[in-house]
């Protein structure tokens, strides 16, 4: 059973990569590469040498190449079985970004405004990253490096350091390409990436913390609908009015975005003068949300 368990969640692990490489290598090669834009890390500083040279080395050979020395430094830092999924998804990416330069980028349409690749190819970009790192590998490159500083950085977001690092490659595309245009799309396209990879990498994580405070017996009305209705959970805490003296009963719940709606038909129906304090919470831990053990990413 426990075998069984652990292949599918490792079945689920490489689906869920193997899809990110897809839509990261659409929005490279398609978009990014065909466009003389720098995509951010090794993919940007592969195309930045790619134009260099006259587009005489491929970007997708390029990437595997800068690669080589930041998979040792992986390997020290996180060891063998986190380099085995960034190696397959390293090769499978570069692999995909020369087919679709093969297949497809022939027969794309001619795009007269580059506003359009700048966002596209920054959207799927970041999306398709975010879906790698969110299934516990990266494509190499600087995505090791961002992982490394993480582990030390621990208050900023991924997106927000790999942010850091693309800026000192957009500087230099801007130096390589001398196209201040070109630069300043550039710049678009990372600003989509970072918006679009910290959605899918904590988006799901994201939710409302609810308080309701009401009376005892509308509060027994109120959690029974919580749970059977809405299926999730509840805490609650015995209360008492600070001016009134009177006792009350306060419900916490975290609930997802989508949800929320829901909860507050229920809130409205049962207690329409229940005094309700909703919040944003950016991380939940626990049953349904994420791992108290898992990785912070």
């Amino acid at each position: 059973m426990k075998n069984k368990t652990a292949a599918l969640k490792l079945l689920r692990k490489y689906s869920l990569i193997t899809l990110g490489c897809i839509i990261y290598s659409f929005g490279v090669a398609l978009f990014l590469d065909a466009n003389g834009l720098a995509a951010g890390g090794v993919t940007g500083i592969a195309i930045i040498i790619s134009y260099a040279a006259g587009g005489k080395i491929g970007t997708g050979w390029l990437i595997i190449i800068l690669n080589v020395p930041l998979f040792v430094l992986g390997t020290v830092f996180f060891g063998k079985r986190f380099i085995m999924s960034t190696l397959y998804a390293t090769v499978l990416s570069s692999g995909l970004i020369e087919l679709w330069n093969l297949l497809i980028l022939p027969h794309m349409p001619e795009i007269s405004n580059i506003l359009i690749p700048a966002t596209a190819g920054g959207a799927l970009y970041g999306a398709g990253l975010g879906i790698i790192f969110r299934a516990g590998g990266t494509t190499g490159g600087t995505d090791i490096i961002v992982k490394i500083l993480r582990k030390k950085f621990r208050y900023m977001k991924t997106g927000i350091i790999s942010m850091l690092i693309d800026i000192v490659i957009v500087g230099a595309a801007g130096i390589v390409f001398r196209d201040i245009d070109k630069t300043f799309y550039t710049v678009i396209s990372l600003i989509l990436f970072v918006v679009s990879f910290d959605f899918v990498l904590y988006g799901g994580n994201t939710a409302k913390l609810v308080y309701i405070v009401t009376t005892a017996d509308k509060s027994e009305e109120i959690c029974k609908k919580i749970l059977t209705e809405l299926d999730i959970s509840a805490t609650i805490v015995d209360g008492k009015g600070a001016y009134t003296g009177n006792a009350r009963t306060v419900i916490m719940c975290a609930v997802k975005n989508y949800v929320f709606p829901r909860l507050r038909d229920v809130i409205k129906d049962a207690d329409p003068q229940a005094f309700t304090i909703v919040t944003s919470a950016q991380e939940i831990y626990g049953e349904g949300y994420k791992e108290h053990g898992g990785e912070e990413l």
